[in-house]
């Protein structure tokens, strides 16, 4: 679906057909025909209608006939029904700048362009350099919110691991990790984008501009250092918890050792004394309270050794 946005009097309206200094939002469901008469009608190539379709496309710029694509990763929820899956995944979202129009295209939902559009009446389309700056905003925005989420959902879970060793809280845990290296990825190449357009200028920027840049770089390397830093955080949990459940093993099959040990010696003398052959005391009134005494005197004196050792 292609969506014609236009701010009349601060307030977002949208249109039937393409005007000059208009936001053009390409939103899902995707058609083919409407890339196709979008391309004819913009002069745009066909191919940065349909590179967001690819969810693993990498991030970049290109220019083709005076008209500049961006390719920028940003976070989204993965609606998948699979439990092993990721909370979180990153998709590309495609900014397309011509002569007269800024053109986004998103293959998915994603909150960061919802809250573009939220504040769209407070912006400038004709100034599509400082609109595409502001995608960049509302995507690093949108990465630093769903790492503190992220980080609220895993303090969460590590409260209900010390109080219940569940395996779903591990596997949740495992789906948080995933979810983060999506984010360190993804930033990680936004950062590399964000640099290589301040090097290049690529998009022609003023010097206010280009503060603006800067500071969009700052915040990115932020929300990247946040997203190492809790996945160090995440991969040393997951190593501490196998650790515990590594020592609480041993510390059953320990005990268990122990009580088959304590147990052998007097399953060992009813073995004897339940021999078809002639037994002492055999005829003596005490034959069947001897073997059980004798059986818990060595029970208990071997059960006593393993108290003083500490085994037990």
């Amino acid at each position: 679906m292609i969506q014609y946005l236009k701010n009349i009097n601060h307030k977002t309206v949208e249109i039937d057909r393409p005007e000059n200094g208009i936001w053009i939002n390409v939103v899902p469901p995707l058609k083919q025909e409407e890339f196709t008469e979008l391309s004819d009608t913009l002069d745009i190539p066909v191919d940065f209608l349909t590179d967001s379709l690819d969810i693993d496309e990498r991030t970049r710029f290109e220019e083709e006939d005076n008209v500049k694509l961006i390719v920028i990763k940003t976070p989204t929820e993965n609606n998948s029904f699979n439990d092993s899956d990721a909370f979180y995944i990153t998709i590309p979202v495609c900014i397309i700048l011509t002569h007269n129009h800024i053109v986004t295209v998103n293959s998915f939902e994603n909150p960061a362009m919802k809250k573009f559009f939220s504040t769209f009446q407070n912006r400038h389309p004709e100034k599509r350099n400082m609109m595409a700056l502001k995608v960049f905003e509302k995507v690093v925005q949108n990465f630093m919110e769903h790492l503190k989420e992220i980080n609220h959902r895993r303090n969460l879970l590590e409260q209900k691991l010390y109080s219940s060793n569940r395996n779903e809280h591990l596997l949740q845990l495992m789906r948080i990790q995933k979810s983060l290296v999506y984010f360190v990825t993804a930033l990680r190449s936004n950062e590399l984008l964000f640099l290589k357009l301040e090097r290049t200028n690529f998009l022609g920027l003023t010097e206010e501009d280009r503060e603006f840049l800067n500071d969009l770089i700052v915040d990115n390397s932020q929300a990247l250092e946040m997203a190492n830093i809790y996945t160090n955080i995440l991969s040393s949990t997951l190593d501490a918890f196998a650790s515990i459940i590594a020592n609480n093993q041993n510390e059953v099959l320990k005990r268990l050792s122990v009580i088959t040990i304590v147990l052998t010696f007097p399953v060992l003398v009813a073995s004897i004394y339940g021999m078809n052959v002639p037994l002492p005391y055999q005829d003596s009134p005490n034959a069947f309270w001897i073997p059980i005494i004798l059986s818990m005197v060595i029970s208990l004196v071997i059960g006593w050794f393993f108290l003083r050792k500490k085994i037990f």
